[in-house]
């Protein structure tokens, strides 16, 4: 059975991200924020550190996980539970996040093309993109958050897929080493057919359009890539080729099972940030918050505090049961999309409400706090919006398939 308490093995990597973002991402923060597309050179140096933490397995879940179901565990867990990677990773990058969410997404080797690799590749592409820095193409114009109606095509030539078609708002864009592409193999066999490819940078066909300028997590290039007859070893098609109309579109949604839960916890990092500075605040301007009496008995500015660190508790232990169960090898699509329509929502109106809190501090560029609220937007958009999410919980819930509820 899960617990509500951090594991025990996880608390000094959860300490150790704590003191990354207060004294190494915070410090930085604005700077990056008002340099946008300008590449945070300081993450190099992390990013070699998390390296070596994970190569001398020191720092499970400090890196990129993924979800494989398919793998029993190396070792029988008596105890009947395992505290993993994916529970270590969201927790990891809630700290992280508490720092600065664009410079989170900004670091080497840690993108959501990762995420891609590590719950969909086969063993050898385990190894042979190990160590590659890989974002990830999903988007397209006309297609919002439709996955399943992408419309980029992969078409089987000798030794190669020959991919063709537009994506847009590619997060590590223009700086990852190499992009995880969905396309499909056949649009006439719907969702089935789409499979994800590793195109590495620099690959003839394919180029990067344009950077976004954009509300918020500046510090993070985000891209639109075009593929003109690219040409891709079909070795980098991940995972299987086949085409399995009974498996439908699972495959490639292994992939939101990990990234949902990873991106809920970027947004429960943000909003406890604005906690954090607004108690502060508060508590200057003589705002008492007493947790012993009635929030009704209170001030209106500590009733709205408690019921934001409420709706904040609440999103957290969706979050982690969304991790416990991947590391447990339970099916946890319904409870990662419950996860991130809580998370994104929260975290929203928790960044906003903490501006209107603190008056003029708050929507001036003397504190972080206008700056979290345009960063956190973005977490209730991306991996899925609000509103798919609630179609997913719902179709879920109610036992419906995708055409019987739209």
């Amino acid at each position: 059975m899960i617990s509500l308490d951090d594991p025990k093995k996880f608390r000094p990597l959860r300490d150790q991200a704590h003191q990354v973002a207060m004294n190494m991402l915070r410090p930085i923060s604005r700077k990056y924020d008002k340099a946008e597309h300008a590449y945070p050179t300081e993450l190099d140096m992390l990013a070699s550190m998390i390296d070596g933490l994970s190569e001398s397995g020191a720092a499970e879940g400090a890196g990129a996980a993924g979800v494989r179901r398919d793998e029993a565990p190396e070792k029988p867990d008596t105890s009947g539970t395992k505290n993993g990677a994916n529970l270590a990773s969201v927790l990891s990058i809630a700290e992280m996040c508490w720092g600065d969410v664009g410079l989170l997404l900004s670091m080497p080797r840690q993108g959501l093309g990762n995420s891609a690799i590590a719950s969909v590749a086969n063993d050898e592409q385990h190894a042979r993109f190990d160590g590659v820095w890989a974002g990830m193409a999903i988007t397209e114009p006309g297609t919002g958050s439709d996955s399943a109606n992408i419309q980029t095509t992969a078409v089987l030539d000798g030794d190669h897929y020959v991919i063709n078609g537009e994506k847009i708002y590619v997060t590590s864009g223009d700086r990852a080493d190499a992009i995880v592409v969905w396309a499909t193999l056949d649009r006439d066999l719907g969702r089935a057919a789409i499979k994800s490819f590793v195109v590495p940078k620099g690959t003839p066909g394919m180029r990067v359009d344009r950077l976004e300028h954009k509300l918020g997590i500046k510090a993070s290039d985000t891209a639109t890539i075009i593929f003109e007859d690219c040409r891709v070893p079909k070795e980098n098609l991940l995972g299987s080729a086949d085409v399995d109309p009974k498996q439908g579109f699972a495959g490639a949604m292994a992939t939101f099972d990990n990234t949902r839960p990873l991106v809920a916890a970027m947004a429960i990092g943000c909003a406890k940030a604005s906690l954090d500075l607004t108690r502060e605040l508060l508590e200057k301007a003589g705002v008492v918050i007493d947790y012993d009496r009635p929030a009704i008995t209170q001030s209106a500015a500590a009733a709205k505090f408690l019921q934001m660190e409420a709706d904040w508790e609440a999103a957290r232990l969706l979050t982690l049961q969304a991790a416990w169960m991947a590391d447990n090898r339970e099916p946890n699509s319904l409870e990662a999309s419950m996860a991130k329509a809580k998370a994104g929502r929260v975290g929203s109106d928790i960044t906003l409400s903490c501006v209107e809190l603190a008056g003029s501090l708050g929507y001036s560029e003397h504190e972080l706090l206008e700056k979290w609220a345009r960063d956190s937007k973005i977490l209730d958009i991306f991996e899925g919006t609000q509103q798919i999410q609630q179609l997913i919980v719902a179709r879920r819930v109610l036992g419906l398939s995708s055409a019987e509820l739209k």
